[in-house]
C-alpha cells in the first residue's frame, strides 16, 4: 500500500514533469525542415541546451541549440558565436507560428557546417 506522503510526491512530480518534456523534447517543433539566416545577438551555450539570440530581417528569433556535449562533439563553441556574427541556422521551427523559435539541427558559420543531430534526416 502506498503511503499519503509518497502518492502526493509522485503526483506532483508528474505535474512538473509534463511541461519540461514537451520544452525539451521535439514535439513543440512543426514537421518539415525550417531555415533561418540572421545575425548572432547574444548566445549562452549551457545547461540544459544552448540559447541564442539572432536578428533576421529585424525580427528576434530564440535559436535552441543542443546539449553541451552535441557542441562539442560537432565542434562548435562559443568563441564562433560571438554578436554580430552571421548565422544560418536549419532545424524545426515552432508550431506556434507567432512563436519565433526554432530548435536548430545545424548551424553554419562563415561556410562551415556545425552537425549538432548528424543521424536526424
Amino acid at each position: 500500500m502506498i503511503d499519503r506522503r509518497s502518492l502526493i510526491t509522485w503526483i506532483a512530480g508528474l505535474a512538473f514533469a509534463g511541461p519540461a518534456m514537451a520544452h525539451h523534447g521535439w514535439r513543440w517543433t512543426a514537421d518539415g525542415n525550417f531555415e533561418l539566416t540572421g545575425i548572432i545577438k547574444s548566445a549562452r551555450l549551457g545547461n540544459p541546451h544552448g540559447v541564442l539570440e539572432v536578428d533576421a530581417d529585424g525580427e528576434i528569433w530564440t535559436v535552441e541549440a543542443g546539449q553541451p556535449w552535441r557542441h562539442e562533439r560537432a565542434g562548435l563553441d562559443e568563441k564562433l558565436l560571438a554578436p554580430g556574427t552571421e548565422i544560418k541556422v536549419s532545424g524545426g521551427r515552432s508550431a506556434d507560428a507567432a512563436e519565433k523559435r526554432v530548435k536548430a539541427e545545424r548551424i553554419t558559420i562563415k561556410g562551415k557546417l556545425y552537425d549538432l543531430y548528424p543521424n536526424r534526416d
